[in-house]
């Protein structure tokens, strides 16, 4: 359930709820909107203290929260989210903030080459794989800390902040000391130990949609990480398996109005790993910012032909440059920005 304050309420008054929050056993989850803090009280049958908190004089009123997520969900939080990132950089903001690099990370020189054409394209986050999950056991996997060193420095260099995939809770520590996003990707959507240690991180995180995950189950493993203390929280639509094989994946462009409904999170689209073929994939992004997506995160080589996987869903950088052009005129005229 959800409590909401009234106006002017004191820090000792905040303090006493939370404290008799945590005494019936259940835990406080506060934010602090434009015109009122609410306490998120998270917990099996929490509606059933509804009464003692209904008597506090601080308390403005009690609602329950229908949904099966709770702190994910725009009846908990009805502002949007705004994630903020280093050099300036705000996601959920007025700007549709695009994420560019290379699949798998190779050489030094190739993605310090990748970061400077996306950054000057206009991307603002840089991505690229230090560890990655793949189909084959025989596919590579990618360069582990090495890469995260290189992604460190080329986006030091470039004045970009940098996201990448973990995808084992002993890594957590290590990712989150190199990059500033840290992604949990498709295949570990509902890897919970995984959730719960991302939702324990510093740092903000980006949730891919499963292969075959229900919005539904989705924000709940978004709820996971949320419930462990980390708000600063990132949606990514990159594709769900159907029935179509025209494509690697079918990208589910109904998932933005429907996460803009139900959540406050911002929702970014990969429409990269959404179709898996190189030429559909601006028509995509920009069907993606034209939605109302608040990001878009794409993979970009100098020789895909030569990348250490995703090759045929990269886009070469003055293809990226071409789509860059296209898509501030879709953004401008939905009233954002790139």
């Amino acid at each position: 359930m959800m409590l909401t304050l009234k106006p002017g309420t004191s820090k000792a008054q905040l303090d006493a709820i939370s404290k008799k929050i945590e005494d019936l056993g259940f835990s406080p989850h506060i934010t602090h909107g434009k015109e009122v803090t609410v306490i998120g009280v998270i917990g099996e049958n929490a509606i059933l203290t509804r009464d003692i908190f209904e008597a506090m004089d601080a308390v403005e009123a009690v609602t329950p929260i229908s949904k099966p997520y709770k702190l994910v969900s725009r009846e908990f939080k009805k502002d949007n989210t705004v994630i903020h990132l280093s050099h300036g950089v705000q996601v959920g903001a007025e700007h549709v903030i695009v994420m560019a690099g290379p699949c798998s990370v190779d050489t030094k020189e190739r993605l310090l080459y990748t970061a400077e054409a996306v950054r000057a394209a206009g991307a603002k986050v840089l991505r690229g794989g230090a560890f990655k999950p793949r189909t084959s056991p025989y596919a590579f996997q990618g360069h582990g800390e090495k890469a995260l060193r290189f992604l460190a420095e080329a986006g030091k260099l470039t004045k970009m902040p940098v996201i990448t995939e973990v995808m084992n809770v002993n890594d957590v520590k290590l990712v989150e000391e190199y990059a500033d996003v840290i992604q949990i990707g498709a295949r570990n959507v509902q890897n919970f130990d995984l959730l719960k240690a991302v939702g324990k991180a510093k740092k903000p995180v980006l949730l891919k949609r499963g292969l075959a995950t229900t919005i539904q189950e989705w924000l709940m493993s978004a709820e996971y990480i949320m419930t462990n203390g980390n708000y600063n929280l990132m949606l990514c639509e990159r594709g769900i398996r159907t029935f179509e094989t025209a494509t690697r994946f079918t990208l589910d462009l109904n998932a933005i109005p429907v996460i803009r409904h139900l959540s406050h999170l911002p929702i970014i689209i990969d429409p990269s790993h959404g179709v898996g073929v190189r030429e559909y994939i601006p028509s995509l992004a920009k069907a993606a910012v034209a939605a109302g997506a608040d990001g878009l995160i794409i993979e970009v080589h100098p020789k895909p032909e030569e990348a250490l996987s995703d090759g045929p869903q990269s886009l070469l950088p003055d293809q990226f440059a071409k789509l860059m052009a296209e898509l501030r005129s879709i953004a401008l005229a939905v009233g954002r920005a790139i």
